[in-house]
């Protein structure tokens, strides 16, 4: 019988690739994935494997995959020279992320999956309330209002009917990588829209999400797959030589900050495992296969040393 745990995927753009690789050894070791919770990439896989994409499936799209039609031109992008600064302004995104809507929801279709609805998981033992059992959690940043979203847990708050809410609008709202893609608008019932971005800015890597509430021991594991080696103290992060490098930064530093406060504790690291992701831009989406491929490899290898540290 395969042995259930959660998932907790760290988003990083095309380093997701690195998840894949991770994630294929656990499949093989026979464990089954109850409830997943991701950012960005991480939103991107967690959304397939909570909709019953298999590994191998998984890798099998991953490598087929164009990355760079991920990078789709705004309407005002075709206007000579101004135009991605144009859409920077107008649109707060010099891409549109259409391509990507349409590419999760068309693989989320082909897996049954459409709304939340599609993705409730009756759970009598868990210590969630009934409206917060799912099999996916995806993390966004709501910028107008300044706070992390737990989607489809949140929506609730705003008075939105999350069974009825489409799991790709959720993943696409994740992926909104700031001034990169165009931010998504989120309605809300007789109050202003919501602005969401990328749930990474705020928590990329929310690796406490499933953890109980009640006082009782977990039934199962959580497992957190990180998309960077283990941080060496005092390491620099972010080398600042110019305006862009420090805008990007300070970025990074916003992503990071507060799931780091969570890596310093012992017990965390023992469920995390570390993908070497060699340094490729979360952004880069010209990357070629051989770069492919070694990430993969990078997340099976990093998966196998995590299991074997496991008493």
């Amino acid at each position: 019988m395969a042995e259930p745990v959660d998932l907790v995927l760290e988003g990083g753009g095309v380093k997701g690739i690195g998840l894949v690789g991770a994630l294929s050894v656990l499949e093989e070791r026979g464990m089954s994935f109850a409830r997943v919770a991701g950012a960005s990439a991480g939103a991107i896989v967690g959304s397939l494997v909570a909709g019953g994409m298999a590994a191998a499936q998984l890798q099998e799209l991953m490598s087929s995959l164009d990355y760079t039609r991920f990078r789709d031109a705004t309407h005002l992008d075709h206007v000579p020279v101004l135009g991605k600064g144009l859409s920077l302004w107008l649109e707060h995104g010099i891409y549109a992320g259409d391509y990507f809507h349409g590419w999760i929801r068309e693989q989320l279709d082909g897996l049954g999956v459409r709304t939340f609805a599609d993705l409730h998981r009756a759970d009598p033992g868990s210590s969630l309330p009934v409206d917060e059992q799912y099999k996916l959690v995806v993390m966004a940043s709501d910028v107008s209002r300044g706070r992390l979203l737990r989607l489809p847990w949140d929506y609730l708050v705003d008075g939105i009917d999350a069974p009825t809410r489409l799991v790709a609008d959720a993943v696409r709202s994740s992926m909104s990588i700031p001034f990169f893609y165009r931010p998504v608008t989120l309605d809300i019932p007789k109050a202003a829209p919501s602005v969401l971005v990328d749930g990474g800015m705020l928590s990329n890597f929310p690796v406490d999400i499933f953890d109980r509430t009640d006082g009782k021991p977990p039934r199962w594991p959580t497992i957190g797959i990180k998309l960077s080696a283990q941080q060496v103290p005092n390491q620099v992060e972010h080398v600042v030589k110019g305006d862009l490098s420090l805008a990007m930064g300070m970025l990074g530093t916003m992503q990071s900050w507060h799931d780091q406060m969570h890596l310093n504790d012992p017990a965390v690291l023992k469920r995390t495992i570390f993908v070497d992701t060699l340094g490729v831009n979360a952004t880069d989406f010209s990357i070629d296969k051989p770069t492919q491929q070694k990430l993969f490899e990078n997340g099976r290898a990093a998966a196998e040393q995590f299991l074997a540290t496991q008493g």
